[in-house]
């Protein structure tokens, strides 16, 4: 298939998230370690924007810094226009993790606690919205549960509507699913792609699935291995979760793979902009 590039209407809508050559290192006692080498993209408002890349790419590295927790080596990111120096409420974040939930919290107090701690709504308000968005999740049942009781995917979903009561401009996701077992993290997938088509969030979403990626974004970043830089980017919208069994997915899922790990593609080399 020919690559297609991808082009902005002239006078369309400025990027939300602008991400300009970022370099990220890392200092340990082996010395000084490279994550990332002059990563730069764009993610503009309702976009479902994933980095998918092999373990060690630095995906994770990324989002931290989108997130305010890594200052970049070289290179800046940009929030409406504002470079990012430290994390703030308009960028919240769900980890992987199921212990991410402080267990002292039952449901409904552990959605409320960063409206309440950033003084975002008073406690009447706060609690209205939290319940809002624990039953746009579908825990209204368990509101008052403590995070031990629940399961994997229903931690998950707190984390979720905990973020997303937040109303941040953009949401971040860490490998979310990646520990729940193969049932729940298609449910999971299906609930966020519900929520997305209602409220039309802006995800910026880390995998290392290919299949993941197809499936939750609209476009993807596909980063080489270790350090990250750039290998493509492209446009995935036509693809959602009833398009598994297509020859036309299967077809993108490998073409993906050809990007990543096909060894007459080499990391040095300058990145695409296609369509699949």
């Amino acid at each position: 298939m020919a690559p297609l590039q991808v082009v902005r209407t002239p006078g369309g809508p400025e990027p939300l998230l602008r991400v300009r050559d970022v370099t990220l290192e890392y200092r340990g006692n082996g010395g000084t370690v490279r994550a990332t080498q002059d990563v730069g993209f764009d993610v503009f408002g309702g976009d479902r924007f994933v980095l998918l890349g092999p373990s060690g790419c630095g995906k994770s590295s990324l989002l931290k810094a989108v997130g305010g927790f890594v200052a970049p080596a070289a290179g800046s990111i940009e929030l409406d226009g504002r470079v990012i120096t430290a994390p703030g409420p308009d960028r919240m974040a769900v980890f992987q993790e199921f212990d991410q939930l402080p267990p002292w919290k039952t449901v409904l107090q552990n959605v409320m606690f960063p409206l309440l701690a950033t003084r975002r709504l008073p406690r009447a308000q706060a609690r209205e919205r939290a319940l809002h968005w624990i039953d746009r999740v579908g825990l209204a049942r368990v509101k008052d549960a403590y995070p031990h009781t629940l399961s994997g995917g229903m931690k998950q979903r707190v984390a979720i509507a905990r973020a997303l009561a937040m109303q941040p401009r953009v949401l971040l996701m860490d490998e979310p699913f990646a520990a729940l077992d193969a049932l729940t993290r298609r449910t999971m997938q299906e609930e966020l792609t519900r929520l997305w088509e209602e409220t039309r969030f802006t995800l910026l979403f880390v995998t290392h699935s290919i299949e993941e990626a197809l499936v939750v974004g609209n476009r993807i970043l596909l980063l080489s291995p270790h350090p990250g830089r750039v290998r493509a980017e492209l446009n995935s919208h036509q693809f959602d979760l009833s398009s598994g069994g297509s020859a036309e997915f299967q077809g993108a899922a490998q073409r993906i793979h050809d990007l990543l790990f096909g060894v007459d593609t080499p990391a040095t080399a300058p990145p695409e902009r296609i369509a699949l």
